[in-house]
């Protein structure tokens, strides 16, 4: 998924915190000229629950993310944030405010690269309007366990720990949806352990956390709910998911 970092209406900290406890999707279908790559897809996700969404290359994981981000817009259909509309909150003025609920880690983990660890974190810390940039970049670097790198250019880092960077700024600002497409990409053994009790702990804390991933294993025993994609269209959704790849396998055939 291809996204940019959020556009602001202004500093966070300059109007009330716009919240939600849930968000829905109700039969939303997205073309691309003549290529469908969603349609007529629906499920609903509450806070404290992470929903996987799975399926081949294709399938429309990206595409449902990067709607779920304001980022697309739906063709027909509709995206709720609690009980008001995405349109809805555009419409008055409250598009800014509800991407400040958002965070969102995509393929291009829009991290500056000349700027080190710490510059990059605390950058973003101030675009989402956090109230001390600097103590937000400590904390995430405290988190991603790059203490040590902290004032390295990113340039010089490995995939996994970009990766571990992109994460702490997708959260930075302690966003309410939390969205996240292939989020293990590049991450060893060790982060990758990370990374899921960090999930646990956005889990407790109350966010509500959508992810795209290929990989099975990983996800088995994380999910609260898994959404089976294919050709945009939604093949099969289970609470509480066990046995994830034989799931898949019995859903959309063998997982390549």
């Amino acid at each position: 998924m291809t996204v940019a970092p959020p556009p602001q209406d202004g500093p966070a900290s300059s109007s009330p915190a716009l919240d939600f406890d849930r968000v829905s999707a109700d039969d939303i279908s997205r073309t691309f000229g003549r290529r469908r790559a969603l349609a007529h897809v629906s499920f609903e996700v509450q806070r404290g629950r992470i929903l996987g969404l799975l399926g081949p290359n294709g399938a429309g994981k990206s595409t449902m993310l990067a709607v779920l981000a304001t980022l697309l817009n739906p063709t027909s259909g509709t995206i709720r944030f609690g009980t008001a509309s995405s349109a809805e909150l555009q419409r008055r003025g409250d598009g800014g405010r509800l991407r400040a609920r958002i965070g969102v880690l995509g393929h291009d983990l829009f991290l500056y690269p000349e700027l080190t660890a710490r510059e990059n974190l605390a950058f973003f810390a101030g675009v989402h309007g956090v109230a001390d940039p600097a103590r937000a970049a400590e904390e995430a670097l405290e988190s991603a366990r790059l203490g040590d790198r902290a004032d390295d250019p990113v340039a010089s880092f490995s995939r996994g720990m970009r990766q571990r960077v992109a994460l702490e700024r997708a959260l930075i600002h302690r966003p309410r949806l939390v969205l996240l497409d292939e989020p293990f990409t590049g991450l060893d053994d060790a982060s990758t352990g990370g990374f899921l009790a960090r999930l646990d702990v956005l889990r407790d804390a109350g966010a509500i956390v959508v992810l795209a991933t290929h990989d099975l294993d990983l996800a088995d025993g994380l999910l609260d709910d898994a959404m089976f994609l294919r050709d945009g269209k939604t093949v099969h959704m289970v609470a509480r998911p066990d046995s994830l790849r034989s799931l898949y396998r019995s859903v959309l055939g063998p997982h390549r």
